[in-house]
């Protein structure tokens, strides 16, 4: 009888004792607030033409954004993002450029022509679903399907995207391609043609993310 209290002691001690350190390694979906100055959204817009020579290609970066990012890092297929943009923020870096010639990209950007900021002030992504997960060492690979809303137009898209935890901050990593008359947008054309910006755009984002409060 006595050797059966030591042993159902010892297995208390043991659970006591390890409880705590295994409690360390379970985190609970945890919800995020984008840091939109420690984060960055970059486009990029190449040209094409006969005389692309005689053009150059935009880098263009958005200044206002938000969104929420849950994550739960046991369960990553459960997590979930809303982003927004709004449209009046994007603009155009163009390294190297005139200070005339990046108005003039900008002024054709935000208008009627390209963006149409006016009517269409934001530029929105939801995600529905998270598959492809991939852990390595402390991050995260995973593919995020989900809606995009551009230009009036909302489209399916998948964007594959590396996540990483420091501490109380997530960041985000990734990018994806997209097509401008996909969502009803038709690529700038100059000198009769023979210059125009190219349908198919690179989007590199790195997102920075604290904990919400």
């Amino acid at each position: 009888m006595r050797s059966v209290y030591r042993l159902a002691g010892i297995m208390v001690v043991v659970f006591v004792v390890a409880a705590p350190s295994l409690g360390q390694h379970v985190q609970p979906q945890t919800t995020y607030e984008i840091d939109s100055a420690r984060s960055t959204i970059q486009i990029d817009v190449y040209k094409e033409g006969f005389f692309k020579a005689f053009g150059h290609d935009h880098l263009v970066t958005a200044k206002e954004f938000s969104g929420r990012v849950v994550f739960d890092p046991n369960h990553a297929e459960n997590s979930s993002v809303k982003f927004r943009v709004a449209t009046k923020s994007l603009t155009a870096l163009d390294p190297g450029e005139s200070e005339k010639d990046r108005s003039s990209v900008q002024t054709t950007m935000q208008g009627k022509e390209v963006l149409d900021v006016e009517q269409f002030p934001e530029v929105t992504f939801s995600s529905t679903d998270v598959s492809k997960l991939e852990k390595k060492g402390d991050k995260w690979n995973v593919t995020l399907a989900g809606k995009l809303k551009l230009h009036g137009v909302e489209k399916p898209i998948h964007l594959p995207v590396s996540v990483s935890i420091a501490g109380t901050e997530l960041i985000a990593q990734g990018e994806v391609f997209l097509l401008q008359t996909d969502y009803g947008i038709t690529p700038v054309k100059v000198a009769g043609g023979t210059v125009k910006v190219k349908d198919r755009l690179r989007i590199h984002f790195e997102m920075h993310a604290r904990i919400e409060k």
